[in-house]
């Protein structure tokens, strides 16, 4: 089944499902920037444009571009800025 997503009055909308690798969605983040949380941990890795992000821990933000990914804790809280917009995965654990 799948599940859509929608926060940040609709500047981020996903699409999720389950299947044999677990529970992903595929998503679009608008320019701006957001705060997210966790309840699970994510890993997040962009498919087209790039992301700035500020970790949980971390003094200094990081830019992650297309093909690379980040990890985030569950129960955890992340910064993103988005410069353009922006195609991502993740998947959780």
């Amino acid at each position: 089944m799948l599940k859509v997503n929608e926060y940040f009055d609709g500047k981020v909308k996903s699409i999720g499902c389950s299947n044999s690798e677990g529970e992903l969605t595929v998503g679009v983040m608008a320019v701006g920037e957001f705060v997210f949380s966790t309840s699970k941990k994510e890993f997040m890795t962009v498919v087209s444009g790039e992301l700035e992000v500020l970790l949980p821990g971390e003094s200094e933000k990081r830019t992650i571009g297309k093909g690379e990914q980040f990890i985030v804790p569950a129960n955890e809280k992340f910064d993103v800025k988005v410069a353009q917009e922006t195609i991502y995965t993740c998947r959780y654990e």
